[in-house]
C-alpha cells in the first residue's frame, strides 16, 4: 500500500469523473505517481497524486452526456447530472425570467431592499444598545450601589450619601473594591487665557479606575487618581487641548478654583458607555472645588451626581449583600425610623443603561418595540413577494406544463423558483446595503450615536444577515415555489388553470390584509406619539416658559449676582431676570423632609425644594393662591409651597397654612405663600409637593425674560454684562422652551423612527398593490374590452378595481385598531398628563390610508378604465 497512490484520491476521481473518461485518468495519474516516487520518494509523490486531483477538478470531468454520440453508449449516468450544473441552469433560467419581467423583478427588489434595510439598521442599533458597558473586565461582578427612599411611594436615585465608600471599604469584608465617583458637568477648563473648554469632569477614587475598564495609554496606572492636584484626560481631549505636544506636566484650571497637572493619558472612552467624563480629578479634590458635596457624615441627603461603584470578591452574590450586608449599613449609620427610609441595593453595571427608574437612557421595551418593527416590515416586504409571485403565476402556467411534459419533476420546479428568489433576494441585499449606509448619518444623528457598519468586520452582523437572508428567501419563496411546482401540465398547457389552483384571491386577500393592517397600526402609533409630544410642548404648564433664557451662574456670591442683576435690569429689552438653582421644570429637583407646625413627627411625605429669590415667582408668572410672596433674603427664612404640599398637609384650605412654622431639610422658617400647582418636572410624573425659599449659595442658574422684537441686541447685551462678571467663564445660553423639550427627547426619536418605519412600510405596501394591480389590468384586459362595448361606463370599471381592495382594507382596519389601541394605551400609561384616545385618531389614520391606496390605484385603474376595447378585443 506505500507504493500506491492515495485510495481516497482514487475513490474521489472514480466519482466525479464520466465513465468514458475514468480509465484514462486513472492511467495517467498512476503513471505520474510511480514516476515521481522513485524521484522524490512515495510520500511526496502521495501529496502531488492529491494535488493533480485537485486540480483537476474541471467541468469536463463531471458525470454528464458526453457531446459524441459514440461515447452514449458508455455514458450511463446523464440521467443523474451534476447538482452544481443544476444549480448553474437555475440561475440562467433565473436570470432570463427577471430580465423578461423587468416591472416584476424591480418592485420586488426595491420592497425587499427596503425592509432588509431596515432590519440592518435595527439589528445595528439594538446591537449598540445591548453592548453597553459590556467590556469591562469582571463585568458580572461590578455594580453601582443606588439609594432606595421609602415614604408615601418608593422613589430611586443612582447616587448615594457621600460617606457610603468609605463605609463599604472599610466595614465590610464583600467588596474586593469599592471606588466613588462624583460627575460635575459642563465645567470651564482653562489652558491659556484665550484658550478655554467646557468639559464634563468627574472625582474618582483611584479604585474606580480599577473597578471599570478605562486603560492608561501615558502614565502609570498604579498611581493614578492617587496624587492631589493631577488629572487624567482622554487622548481625544489631549489632543483638542495640546495639540501634537506632549500633555503629560501641563496645567490646567478648572473653574478658577483648582489648579491641576496632567499625569496620564486614558484610552478613548467607548462610544457604548454611560461613564462619558473624559477628565478625571482625585476624589480628595473635590472639596477644593465643590465643598457642599463632601460635608462630613452626609448620610442624610442623596445627590445623584455622587455615585459608588463596588467589585465583588468572587463567589459574592448580589442577592446576599443586597439581604445583608446593605441593610447592615442603613442600621449602622440611621437611627430605626431612617434605616427604614434610606435603603441601598446593588445594580449590575448591565444594568445602568437600561434602567428608566435609575436615569438609564433608553429601556429594553424600546428594543423590543424596535425590533418588532424591523419584524413588521420583512413580513410586509415577504406578503409583497408573495402576493406578485402568485399574481404572476398564471403567466407562467404553459411554461411549467412544458416543463413537466419534458420531465421536470416537482423538486425541481420548487428549487428553480427558490434559485430566482435567491437572486431577487441577493440584489435586494446589494440595494439594502446602500440604502442602510446612506441612511446611517441620519439615524446617528437623531440618536447622537455614532454606529459604524461594517459586514466584515462584524461578527454579529456577519452571523445575522445569512439568517435574515435564509428567512426571507424561505418566507417568499416557499409558497409560490409549491404553487407553481403542483400544476397539473395538461391544464396547464390547455390554458385553464383557475385562481383558485394559483393559490386563489383568497390568499393575496389575506396577505393584503396583513399589509394593511401593519401600516394601520404604525399610522396609529405615529398619530398618538405626534399628539401626546404636541400636547406635552404646548399644554399649558403654570408658568411663563416663553421668551426666557436661561444663563449659567459660575459663582452666586451676594454682590456678583446683584450687580449682574442690576446690569441685566438696564439693558433695553430686558423685561426681568431672577437667580436660582434648577429651573421652574427640570430633570432633576432635590426632595427632602419637613415636619409642619407644632406636630412632633416629620410627615410620611418627601416635598420637592427650590432655593430662588424672591424674583422668581412675578418673573415666571406663577399664580398665587394664599398669603404673599418671598420676600429678599439671602438665606432661608421663608417658605412658599404648592397646593398639592397643602393637600398633603391634610388642611382644609390654602389659607390655613399661612404663617405656620415648618422645618424643611432641617432649617426652620415660616410658610408665607400658597402657590398654584404647576409642572415642575415633565408629564411623565405627577405634580408633588413642592417649597421655594430663599437661599443664594444654591443659585446655579439665571432667567432673562426678554423681548423677542430685538433678540439679537438684547442677547449681545447679556453676553457683554456676563462676560465682563466672569470674565474666566465662557458665554452659554438656552431658551427656556428647548431645555423643557429635552424632557420628551427619547419620546422625540421614537415618534421620528416611527414615522420613517411607517413610510417605509406604506411604501412597500404601496408598490405591492400597485403590482397586484397592474396584474390584475393585464387579466382583465378582455374583460374590461367587453364591458366598454357593453356599455360600462369608466366610474364602474373604477368599482371593478377598488371594490375589493376597499373590502380588504375595513377589515385590516377592524384587525388592526383594537391592537394599536392596546399598545399605544400602554404607551401613553408612562404620562401621568396625557391625551386620550379618541375616535379621532382611528378615523385619521384610515383616511390616510384610503388616500394613499387610491392614490396607488387610481393612475393604474384609470389607464384600464380608458383603454381602446377594440385593441384589446382584436385578437378575438
Amino acid at each position: 500500500m506505500k507504493n500506491k497512490p492515495p485510495r481516497w484520491a482514487e475513490w474521489l476521481v472514480e466519482r466525479i469523473a464520466a465513465p468514458y473518461l475514468r480509465d484514462e485518468i486513472l492511467g495517467d495519474l498512476s503513471e505520474l505517481f510511480q514516476r515521481r516516487g522513485n524521484r522524490y520518494g512515495y510520500s511526496k509523490a502521495r501529496l502531488f497524486y492529491w494535488l493533480d486531483v485537485l486540480l483537476l477538478m474541471h467541468p469536463r470531468l463531471w458525470r454528464r452526456k458526453p457531446r459524441s454520440v459514440a461515447y452514449a453508449p458508455q455514458f450511463t449516468d446523464y440521467q443523474n447530472p451534476s447538482p452544481l450544473l443544476m444549480l448553474s441552469n437555475y440561475f440562467k433560467i433565473a436570470l432570463r425570467k427577471l430580465n423578461r419581467n423587468k416591472a416584476y423583478t424591480l418592485i420586488n427588489v426595491v420592497s425587499l431592499g427596503l425592509g432588509i434595510a431596515c432590519a440592518i439598521l435595527i439589528f445595528t442599533l439594538v446591537k449598540y444598545h445591548l453592548s453597553f458597558d459590556t467590556f469591562h473586565a469582571n463585568k458580572d461582578r461590578i455594580f453601582r450601589v443606588f439609594t432606595e427612599l421609602h415614604d408615601s411611594k418608593t422613589r430611586y436615585n443612582p447616587g448615594v450619601p457621600n460617606p457610603m465608600g468609605d463605609a463599604l471599604r472599610n466595614g465590610f469584608t464583600a467588596f474586593e473594591k469599592v471606588g466613588r465617583i462624583a460627575f460635575l458637568e459642563k465645567r470651564v477648563v482653562e489652558i491659556s487665557p484665550n484658550k478655554k473648554f467646557k468639559e464634563d469632569i468627574a472625582f474618582a477614587d483611584p479604585e474606580f479606575l480599577e473597578i471599570t475598564n478605562f486603560p492608561l495609554e501615558q502614565g502609570n496606572s498604579k498611581t493614578a487618581l492617587q496624587e492631589r492636584n493631577t488629572a487624567l484626560i482622554t487622548d481625544r481631549v489631549a489632543k483638542k487641548y495640546f495639540g501634537a505636544e506632549d500633555p503629560i506636566g501641563k496645567i490646567v484650571h478648572v473653574d478658577d478654583s483648582l489648579v491641576v497637572r496632567i499625569t496620564g493619558i486614558l484610552r478613548d472612552l467607548p462610544a457604548n458607555t454611560d461613564i462619558r467624563p473624559e477628565m478625571y480629578i482625585p476624589f480628595g479634590n473635590l472639596k477644593d472645588h465643590t465643598p457642599w458635596m463632601v460635608e462630613k457624615d452626609w448620610w442624610f441627603s442623596v445627590s445623584d451626581d455622587m455615585q459608588c461603584y463596588v467589585r465583588l470578591k468572587p463567589g459574592v452574590s448580589a442577592a446576599s449583600v443586597d439581604n445583608t450586608v446593605l441593610p447592615a449599613v442603613s442600621s449602622k449609620y440611621y437611627d430605626e425610623k431612617m434605616a427604614k427610609f434610606f435603603r441601598f441595593k446593588l445594580q449590575p453595571i448591565s444594568d445602568v443603561h437600561f434602567n428608566p427608574n435609575l436615569k438609564g437612557n433608553t429601556e429594553k421595551k424600546n428594543l423590543w418595540a424596535f425590533g418588532l418593527i424591523g419584524l413588521f416590515l420583512i413580513i410586509t416586504t415577504c406578503v409583497n413577494f408573495v402576493n406578485l409571485s402568485t399574481a404572476q403565476a398564471l403567466g407562467r402556467s404553459k411554461e411549467i406544463g412544458v416543463r413537466k411534459v419534458m420531465g421536470s419533476q416537482r423538486g425541481a420546479l420548487f428549487w428553480q423558483f427558490m434559485t430566482e428568489t435567491a437572486l431577487i433576494t441577493g440584489m435586494a441585499t446589494l440595494v439594502a446595503f446602500g440604502l442602510a449606509y446612506l441612511a446611517l448619518p441620519v439615524v446617528n444623528q437623531l440618536f447622537e450615536i455614532d454606529l459604524t457598519l461594517n459586514p466584515f468586520t462584524d461578527i454579529y452582523l456577519i452571523t445575522f444577515l445569512p439568517v435574515l437572508l435564509l428567512v426571507v428567501i424561505f418566507i417568499s419563496g416557499s409558497y409560490p415555489g409549491l404553487i407553481l411546482a403542483r400544476f397539473q401540465p395538461v391544464m396547464a398547457l390547455k390554458g385553464k388553470l383557475s385562481q383558485r389552483q394559483l393559490g386563489g384571491f383568497s390568499l393575496r386577500k389575506g396577505l393584503v390584509i396583513t399589509q394593511f393592517a401593519i401600516s394601520q397600526l404604525l399610522i396609529i402609533g405615529t398619530l398618538v406619539i405626534a399628539n401626546q409630544l404636541r400636547y406635552s410642548q404646548q399644554a399649558d404648564m403654570g408658568f411663563e416658559k416663553d421668551a426666557v433664557v436661561m444663563l449659567p451662574v459660575p459663582e452666586n456670591k451676594k454682590s456678583t449676582i446683584n450687580t449682574l442683576s442690576a446690569q441685566f435690569s438696564e439693558l433695553p429689552g430686558v423685561e426681568s431676570s431672577t437667580f436660582f438653582d434648577t429651573a421652574p421644570a427640570a430633570e432633576e429637583v432635590g426632595s427632602t423632609g419637613i415636619q409642619f407646625d407644632s406636630r412632633t413627627e416629620s410627615e410620611t411625605f418627601s416635598i420637592a425644594i427650590k432655593a430662588a429669590d424672591d424674583r422668581f415667582v412675578p418673573t415666571f408668572e406663577i399664580p398665587m393662591v394664599a398669603g404673599r410672596n418671598l420676600n429678599p433674603s439671602d438665606t432661608i427664612r421663608e417658605y412658599i409651597v404648592n397646593e398639592s404640599a397643602v393637600k398633603a398637609l391634610q388642611l382644609k384650605s390654602n389659607q390655613e397654612v399661612v404663617g405656620k412654622r415648618a422645618v424643611i431639610n432641617g432649617r426652620p422658617g415660616t410658610i408665607v405663600g400658597v402657590m398654584k400647582d404647576f409642572h415642575y418636572r415633565s408629564f411623565h410624573v405627577g405634580i408633588e409637593p413642592l417649597c421655594i425659599t430663599t437661599r443664594s449659595e444654591n443659585y446655579m442658574n439665571c432667567a432673562v425674560k426678554v423681548n423677542l422684537r430685538n433678540l439679537p441686541a438684547t442677547l449681545a447685551g447679556l453676553e457683554k454684562s456676563w462676560s465682563a462678571m466672569y470674565p474666566s467663564s465662557i458665554f452659554t445660553y438656552q431658551f427656556l422652551d428647548e431645555e423643557i423639550e429635552r424632557f420628551y427627547k427619547l419620546d422625540t426619536m421614537m415618534l421620528r423612527l416611527i414615522q420613517a418605519f411607517a413610510g417605509i412600510a406604506i411604501f412597500i405596501g404601496c408598490l405591492g398593490l400597485y403590482g397586484l394591480i397592474s396584474f390584475m389590468a393585464e387579466q382583465k384586459n378582455k374583460e374590461i374590452g367587453v364591458r366598454k362595448v357593453l356599455g360600462a361606463s369608466v366610474p364602474s370599471i373604477l368599482w371593478l378595481f377598488c371594490k375589493e381592495f376597499a373590502r380588504l382594507l375595513l377589515i385590516a382596519f377592524v384587525l388592526a385598531a383594537p391592537l394599536a389601541w392596546w399598545v399605544m394605551n400602554g404607551w401613553l400609561n408612562n404620562f401621568v398628563y396625557r391625551i386620550e384616545l379618541g375616535a379621532g385618531i382611528f378615523a385619521l389614520a384610515i383616511v390616510i390610508t384610503v388616500v394613499i391606496s387610491v392614490l396607488t390605484v387610481g393612475y393604474r385603474s384609470m389607464k384600464a378604465a380608458l383603454m381602446n376595447p377594440i385593441k384589446s378585443l382584436r385578437s378575438e
